[in-house]
Parts: C-alpha cells; sequence; structure tokens
C-alpha cells in the first residue's frame, strides 16, 4: 500500500464529495446572498479537492490523472468521511454538517502546514484562509438559528442530534494515519479532539444549543464503507464520464 497515495485521497474525497453537496444548493438557498456563499464555499472545497487530487495523481506516477481520481472510481473506492456524504436536508441540516467539518478542517489543516511534506504543506497553507473564512460563516449561522425563535433553535438541535454521530469519526487513526504520523507528513487526529470539542462547546452555548449525550459514532467512510447516499451522489456527479468516457470540450 501506498500510504502517502491513501493519506492524500481522504483529503481529496471529503472536499469533493462535500463540494458537491454544497453546489446542489446553487438557486436552492434561502436568499441571494446566502445562495453565492454557499457557492463560493463549495467552489473552494472543488479548488482545495483539485490540488489534492492532482497531488495524488503524482503519487500514482501512472497514466491516472485528478479527472480519473474525482469520476472514475467505484462507491466502494472513494474513502472521504461519511459525514460529507450525508444529504443537505433543509437549511440547518446543511449548516451544522458544515460546521462540523470546518471546525474539524480549521485545526487539521493547520496542523498539516507543518508537515515534512512541501506540497501538503502548500495546499495546506493555501487552505487556512479559506476554511477560516467557512468557519466564521457556519459558526455565525449556528448562533443565529440557534439562538433565534423557539422553531428555529428546535430545528438546528435536531440537526446537531441527526449529524453528531458521524462527528468522531474524523478523530480515528488508522494504519494510514499512524504511518503518516510517524514519518512526520501526517497530523495526529486524536489530539485535535479535545480543541475540538472547546471550540464546538463555545460556539453551541451561544447558541443555546446542547452536544448530544451518549451518542454511538459511525464510521467507515476512510474503509470505504459508505451509506446508501454516497451511490445516489456519485451517479450524478459521474454522469457525464459515465455516458461519454473522456469526452472533450
Amino acid at each position: 500500500m501506498n500510504f502517502l497515495f491513501q493519506y492524500v485521497l481522504v483529503l481529496a474525497d471529503d472536499s469533493l464529495i462535500l463540494a458537491q453537496r454544497l453546489s446542489e444548493w446553487a438557486y436552492k438557498a434561502p436568499f441571494l446572498e446566502e445562495d453565492i456563499a454557499l457557492s463560493n464555499i463549495s467552489l473552494d472545497l472543488f479548488g482545495r479537492a483539485t490540488l489534492f487530487f492532482e497531488y495524488a495523481a503524482s503519487i500514482k506516477n501512472d497514466d491516472t490523472d485528478a479527472d480519473d481520481l474525482a469520476f472514475k472510481r467505484y462507491e466502494r473506492e472513494y474513502v472521504n468521511h461519511l459525514l460529507c456524504e450525508q444529504p443537505n436536508g433543509h437549511f440547518g441540516d446543511t449548516i451544522i454538517r458544515q460546521f462540523l467539518f470546518d471546525s474539524f478542517y480549521c485545526l487539521f489543516l493547520k496542523e498539516l502546514s507543518k508537515s515534512s511534506d512541501k506540497q501538503l504543506v502548500a495546499i495546506a497553507s493555501k487552505s487556512i484562509k479559506e476554511v477560516t473564512y467557512h468557519l466564521r460563516h457556519s459558526s455565525k449561522w449556528v448562533i443565529r438559528l440557534g439562538d433565534g425563535t423557539s422553531e428555529s433553535n428546535k430545528k438546528i438541535q435536531e440537526s446537531i442530534n441527526r449529524f453528531w454521530m458521524y462527528s468522531g469519526e474524523f478523530f480515528m487513526m488508522d494504519e494510514v494515519d499512524r504511518e503518516m504520523e510517524k514519518e512526520r507528513i501526517g497530523v495526529n487526529r486524536e489530539a485535535l479532539k479535545s480543541i475540538w470539542l472547546k471550540n464546538i462547546k463555545k460556539v453551541f452555548n451561544e447558541a443555546k444549543v446542547e452536544i448530544p449525550a451518549e451518542v454511538n459514532m459511525i464510521s467507515g467512510g476512510k474503509q470505504g464503507l459508505h451509506t446508501e447516499h454516497l451511490g445516489h451522489l456519485l451517479s450524478e456527479m459521474q454522469y457525464l464520464q459515465r455516458s461519454f468516457p473522456d469526452a472533450k470540450w
């Protein structure tokens, strides 16, 4: 197994799959400014995914390119975290999913920028500014919805209860993570959990919502074990490449 390739692929898939989800909000967001905001965040994530896929393809060192990795793999070959593939649901669902993702990746990318791998450092350093904005955007919405009306508070709490089970997967270290940490390339995910929880609680307290108690965490995305939702997402995302292989504009 090429550990570095697998490590980069997880980062690429996380960005790609969540970007695809956010792109589904185009022309459907609650109002114009938010439509533009979600679209821009989606574009940032697509851009980050491209950088990681290009690096992964260079590591693979064969005829595979970034588009092949993005569009020509089967469901079980994707290694994104399960949170990223969850459906948008209502606006509050999307905001909580994004907030949990942003809160983790803001910490993760800062640590990745200290990697011994220069290419990962370059991608992480470029992405930190973007994810800092993403986190500010999602945090403000969590507070606005949680500390709004009784109805918005109820719905955002239900969203937290729905997605919290997927958050623990971000901090699980598998063989690839441990090897990359050993080589001073990757990040110790477990070490990020305490500060992540502290940041989450700070926003949740202001939003007057709570972390669910006694939740069984669900994992498997990094091993290719996905929820039913990823297959539906891929069928739409890969339609053009599957119908017209290697088509050129």
